[in-house]
């Protein structure tokens, strides 16, 4: 007996050791913590510098917005290019794609996004953007100072080769369109410590809930030990820190704060938080219709009624690697009564609501198990309703469903690369035609300048420069087998044929569970660029080219825009406002991006070693040839905002308003004209450009890759997949037509 007693007390011991040992593992004992990394202390050639500068010029003079030598020379602003949306493995999502289970890369810390912008992307600024929601007091300083080793690299402070500015995301998901606000990009102006908040200010939603919702110590522990892989180790050690801080309280000064997480639950309280510390920020909505995390229904009106700040909210993001949110539709995804009931819209030729594709699918289900056409029609009414009451999380109420099985539901069929699951109550045309009469002698409306960024999640900078390397310059990524991976990939379930409501309250599914990961893939795209029309190079001259709203945006390649109202010798640029009562002119003038060659220039690999090159770059850099792509057209748009409460908006903005067609000259083309409407309709108006370059590749260009009938209505789906389903060298490349949009320019009549 005393043998056996021995037996088991080893066994015991043994079991309560490896026990303890898993527990152990997954409360970070054994992980690193991932620190900012280092910044590669060399900066770009000042020959490079000013010959991009040289470049451009040349360029100019041939649109005639400069004068050659010849002529009298005239300097024109400079345009510079940046990123101001990017994310390192600090934010909870991003570290969660960089692990082996996922295919990822691994660390991509701070450094790695300043020596992706200098030398990878080449751009002229750029910003960091880790989410504030999963942010520790300790990574925020490491951030302060990694943002300050990269502008410490950058040379002359009057003329550097890059300009980092500190920010961070503020990232507000809400269940319904009543409590939902969005995600926001706070951009600060300066990194002393005099002049920048203590802490990132935080969204409290179900984003913050996600960022912060790690399965326990005893399960990442088994995923440690089962994983094999040192990053395993990180990733417990990466939840534990989160988890060792806790919320900021309440009613106390923000200086009088200490190392904790502070939360707001409002744009309103947020702009309150920035006015507490009287810095210099800058605040840009983006994914303003972008369906993964956007409840159907969803307008920006309540936004304009208490929640904008017109000094710091001047900008807004309406191209990223999340899709384009710029134009309006007048379909819903689902239709609100004056109740706030729910209610599944009909399908119209150009949208078809997920909602009533899920009625559709369990129509098919019933049909196919035997039952009767009067009982599925029952069901598929069923079914519309209860997605319809579910939201964003319409697809769970659909059990067993495969993703193609949605077709191109909820997706704007006719959109230049939209976002997925278009919401357009929240494009910007939308947001610049509404206005808030609440207060009837002072009604209020948006003025905000349009940019465009990447929302990359691997500390990369300016990815849209070259369209390869989907895996690495997208956010698709997904297993290399068919798996679960917590807090990503819900349990399999065996199709049904009834739907079955979602509860939010019961629901045991977090994180990323609740969203539409399979079908987002095909809509990552690498992201776009914002350009500014700056003074200078240096940092306070950017900023000011921002406060002026003096940008405009690209899908991705580094197209030249000018767009001026014109009245006689003076000319007002982009981002500008007016008050006349006579017709306005204006002049658009463009010129197309570079051809890109292979690799990476001298700079870049003199620079870099060949293994932090590819891991970086992956070998891949901005480089640009002598050739310059054409722009085929230039469009105009015109939106009137509304003068009276209920005012339809699909009718007060004309897109395209004007359409020029250019020659195809690679030197670029130029426009001019007149609106002879304005006097006579007398109303305020804004005007923008879109100039567009010839056909090329892109990355998830096509989205869905639809197979349509001959109605052209999509009865089949390819899918590009972020895992094992689509081969991991292909790049889901179809062609389509780049471009960049302008800040529009504010024309108000005033007798």
């Amino acid at each position: 007996m005393s043998m056996w007693k021995s037996i088991f007390g080893v066994v015991a011991i043994t079991v309560a050791v490896g026990v303890a040992a898993i527990f152990a593992t997954g409360r970070g004992w054994f992980g690193n913590h991932e620190g900012p990394g280092e910044v590669t202390p060399v900066s770009i050639p000042d020959a490079v510098v000013s010959g991009r500068a040289a470049r451009q010029r040349a360029a100019a003079v041939a649109v005639s917005v400069a004068l050659s030598v010849e002529q009298g020379v005239t300097e024109p602003k400079q345009i510079l290019f940046g990123d101001l949306h990017v994310h390192t493995t600090v934010s909870f999502d991003a570290f969660m794609l960089s692990l082996p289970l996922l295919q990822g890369e691994g660390a991509h810390p701070q450094a790695d996004a300043c020596d992706f912008a200098r030398f990878c992307s080449g751009l002229d600024f750029w910003s960091i953007n880790d989410h504030a929601e999963g942010f520790t007091p300790i990574e925020w300083r490491e951030t302060v100072q990694s943002i300050r080793e990269c502008n410490a690299v950058a040379g002359d402070a009057a003329n550097p080769d890059v300009v980092a500015f500190l920010g961070w995301e503020w990232t507000q998901v809400g269940t319904t369109p009543e409590d939902h606000y969005g995600h926001k990009n706070v951009i600060l102006r300066h990194t002393d410590d005099e002049r920048i908040p203590a802490r990132p200010i935080a969204a409290i939603g179900r984003a913050s809930q996600a960022f912060r919702s790690f399965p326990g110590p005893f399960q990442l522990g088994l995923l440690a030990v089962a994983g094999g892989d040192a990053r395993y180790n990180d990733f417990a050690r990466f939840a534990q820190e989160r988890t060792a801080f806790g919320e900021c309280p309440t009613g106390v000064p923000v200086r009088e704060l200490g190392d904790c997480v502070e939360y707001t639950r409002t744009p309103a309280e947020l702009f309150e938080k920035l006015d507490d510390w009287g810095h210099e920020a800058i605040v840009i909505p983006h994914g303003t219709t972008w369906g993964f995390y956007t409840p159907p229904g969803n307008t920006w009106d309540k936004q304009l009624e208490s929640h904008h700040d017109p000094d710091r909210q001047t900008l807004i993001e309406i191209y990223s690697g999340h899709g384009n949110s710029e134009e309006y539709r007048d379909w819903r995804g689902v239709d609100f009564a004056a109740d706030g009931s729910a209610r599944c819209p009909e399908p119209e030729d150009d949208y078809l609501p997920s909602c009533w594709r899920a009625g559709e699918i369990i129509r098919a289900r019933c049909s196919a198990a035997g039952l009767g056409a009067d009982e599925c029609e029952t069901r598929a009414a069923e079914a519309r309703q209860l997605a319809a009451e579910a939201g964003a999380a319409g697809h769970l109420t659909v059990p067993g469903v495969e993703m193609e099985e949605w077709l191109d539901s909820g997706q704007c069929r006719d959109c230049f690369q939209p976002a997925f699951n278009y919401r357009p109550g929240g494009s910007a045309q939308y947001i610049m035609a509404i206005r808030n009469f609440d207060d009837p002698a002072n009604p209020k409306r948006f003025r905000m300048g349009f940019m465009a960024s990447s929302d990359n999640h691997t500390a990369r900078p300016g990815t849209g420069f070259k369209e390869l390397n989907r895996r690495e310059m997208t956010e698709a990524t997904g297993p290399a087998e068919d798996q679960q991976v917590p807090l990503l990939t819900r349990p399999d379930q065996e199709p049904a044929p009834r739907s079955v409501p979602f509860d939010p309250e019961t629901t045991t599914l977090v994180a990323f569970q609740l969203t539409e990961g399979e079908r987002q893939a095909s809509f990552f795209l690498t992201g776009g660029l914002v350009a500014v029309h700056s003074e200078g190079r240096d940092r306070d001259a950017i900023w000011q080219a921002m406060d002026r709203r003096e940008v405009y945006g690209t899908s991705g390649p580094r197209i030249l825009l000018w767009f001026d109202l014109v009245r006689g010798e003076q000319r007002l640029p982009m981002g500008s406002e007016v008050t006349t009562t006579a017709n306005p002119t204006f002049e658009v003038r463009a010129v197309g991006s570079f051809e890109q060659k292979p690799g990476c220039p001298d700079y870049s690999t003199g620079a870099l070693t060949a293994e932090r090159l590819e891991h970086v770059c992956r070998s891949e850099c901005y480089h640009p040839s002598d050739t310059r792509r054409p722009i085929t057209r230039i469009e105009v748009i015109r939106i009137r905002p509304q003068v009276e409460p209920g005012e339809d908006v699909a009718e007060l903005i004309d897109d395209p308003w004007k359409i020029f067609d250019c020659p195809g000259d690679p030197a670029g083309c130029s426009v001019r004209f007149e609106d002879p409407d304005f006097a006579e309709a007398g109303r305020d108006t804004l005007y923008y450009a879109r100039a567009v370059e010839a056909p090329a590749p892109a990355i998830n260009a096509a989205n869905l890759r639809c197979e349509s009938d001959d109605e052209g209505t999509c009865v089949e789906v390819h899918p590009c997949f972020g895992d094992f389903r689509t081969d991991y060298e292909d790049d889901c490349l179809s062609e389509t037509e780049q471009r960049a949009w302008s800040s529009p320019i504010f024309v108000d009549y005033a007798p």
